[in-house]
């Protein structure tokens, strides 16, 4: 469990499209090549420790002739932003994918101040 030891919390939400391989015969489409998509994300205001990161396919486009393999994680999460991730594998071919993801964390407050 994380614990947050201020009064302020924040939560930031957005979507991201990683790939969209069918229009143009991309690899995830094919079924050749790297199977590994990687998008930065980064939040428009720092959190004050690395924040608790949540992430669901909110529109996928998989052929119905294969089997349907995903791997969908974040990675290098810090309090600035973080790294989506998703791999497949096997005969999996993956038109297009949309992720949706929601990060909550530590905030810092407008009265908070900091001796230098």
């Amino acid at each position: 469990m994380q614990r947050f030891h201020t009064g302020h919390f924040g939560i930031e939400q957005g979507q991201t499209v990683l790939f969209s391989d069918f229009e143009h015969d991309g690899p995830m489409w094919t079924g050749k090549g790297r199977r590994e998509t990687r998008a930065q994300v980064r939040f428009r205001e720092p959190f004050q420790g690395v924040p608790t990161v949540f992430l669901a396919p909110d529109m996928w486009d998989f052929d119905s002739h294969t089997n349907q393999r995903a791997d969908l994680h974040a990675e290098k999460v810090s309090e600035t932003g973080f790294e989506i991730v998703f791999r497949t594998w096997g005969d999996t071919r993956v038109a297009r994918l949309r992720v949706s993801w929601l990060a909550m964390g530590a905030v810092a407050a407008d009265e908070d101040w900091t001796l230098y």
